[in-house]
């Protein structure tokens, strides 16, 4: 079994910007914003994508 086509994380420097229901990561910066999603890309093997200045997405396609 295998997860596909599934968001699987959201990270944010905005947390009132942020959905309900999944596994969001609060960022302080920007430089912050793009670490943590460097790292969540690793573990989760998955692939980060900016929707807004203020959120990122890490999907498995």
């Amino acid at each position: 079994m295998s997860i596909e086509k599934l968001i699987l994380a959201t990270v944010t420097t905005n947390p009132k910007k942020a959905p309900v229901g999944l596994a969001v990561f609060h960022c302080d910066t920007e430089e912050e914003m793009y670490k943590v999603c460097s790292s969540l890309e690793a573990i989760l093997d998955g692939i980060a994508h900016k929707l807004t200045d203020e959120i990122m997405i890490i999907v498995k396609h």
